[in-house]
This record gives structure tokens, C-alpha cells and sequence, in this order.
């Protein structure tokens, strides 16, 4: 019953670590690209060519996984508003 412990009498703890990666997605939506580091490039592998990082589009940038979440309920909320107004 460890777990059940946790949850009950931890629900502060996660409740706290919940909001603080809300707050750190509203405020700081990108991190850096697991990829290339954020650089924006890839060297190839005998680290003589360069190109461009396709995951992030070589900006350098991806957005967090909280932030993704919250655009897609946004989306997902926006277009009920619009169809129950038709």
C-alpha cells in the first residue's frame, strides 16, 4: 500500500510539481531539441557534413509536451465554440 500512501497523503507534493510545469509551460514553451541540442544542426557522423535538424525545423527549439497538451485542448475547445454558435 506504499502507493496508496503516497497519493494520499503526497497530493500536496504532486499538486505543487503539477503547477510548477504549468507555470514553466505558459512561461518557457520551447526547450531545447533532444536532437541537435539546440543548434539548429546535425553533423554527420565522421563529423565532416552539416545539415539541418529536422525535428525542430533547425531553429533549435521544440515545444514541451505540457504546452503541445494545452494548444490541443485549446484547439479542441475553440472548435466546439464554434460549431455549437452555427
Amino acid at each position: 500500500m506504499p502507493l496508496f500512501d503516497l497519493l494520499v497523503k503526497g497530493w500536496p507534493f504532486i499538486l505543487l510539481i503539477t503547477v510548477s510545469y504549468g507555470l514553466m509551460c505558459l512561461i518557457w514553451p520551447f526547450k531545447a531539441c533532444r536532437v541537435c541540442k539546440g543548434s539548429g544542426r546535425i553533423t554527420s557522423r565522421l563529423g565532416r557534413g552539416i545539415r539541418l535538424c529536422p525535428p525542430c525545423e533547425a531553429s533549435g527549439l521544440r515545444l514541451r509536451a505540457g504546452r503541445k497538451a494545452w494548444n490541443s485542448l485549446n484547439r479542441l475547445y475553440r472548435a466546439n465554440r464554434r460549431n455549437r454558435r452555427s
